[in-house]
């Protein structure tokens, strides 16, 4: 069976795949990072709403009462690991990314947290149970993350014969 121009762009993408995811995945937890640290700037400024960075309430609802340190340590790993995953997803779905298509992806990523998982935490409903404000700040904080996650994507990558 001859092969054509479309066997050898699958076969290509076929090859780039686990690179792109892995390329994803490392966005991801850098975009998280940056998503953190404006997190982590609002609380030790007053301005952010919540009682308590939203990793940290989960680690404690889901695993109780841990020495300070360990709350924190098992927050900040999940919360890395959770927007590597959510940036390798995203990697797999487009070929390139955008600011806009970040933001919308942070959207819907937001939409989930408010969804399931502040509930979880015993906030309500995009955590209104604590104080409306809350949805609109984390909302900002998601944006930030795919907005990122979206412009590290759309970085050219690398092949063996040159940028592509």
């Amino acid at each position: 069976m001859a092969t054509t121009g479309d066997d050898t762009s699958v076969d290509t993408a076929r090859r780039l795949a686990p690179r792109r995811l892995a390329a994803g995945a490392g966005w991801g937890a850098l975009a998280t990072a940056a998503m953190s640290a404006v997190m982590l700037a609002a609380t030790a400024t007053g301005l952010a709403p919540m009682p308590e960075p939203i990793p940290a309430a989960l680690v404690s609802r889901t695993l109780g009462d841990l020495p300070q340190p360990g709350t924190v340590a098992l927050a900040a790993i999940t919360h890395l690991a959770y927007g590597a995953l959510a940036g390798a997803v995203l990697a797999g779905l487009l070929r390139r990314g955008t600011a806009g298509r970040g933001a919308l992806y942070g959207a819907v990523l937001w939409a989930l947290m408010g969804l399931v998982w502040l509930p979880y935490a015993g906030w309500g409903l995009f955590g209104m149970a604590l104080t409306p404000r809350i949805a609109v700040a984390t909302l900002v904080l998601h944006l930030v993350y795919g907005i990122t996650l979206g412009l590290l994507l759309d970085r050219p990558t690398k092949t063996k014969g040159g940028p592509r």
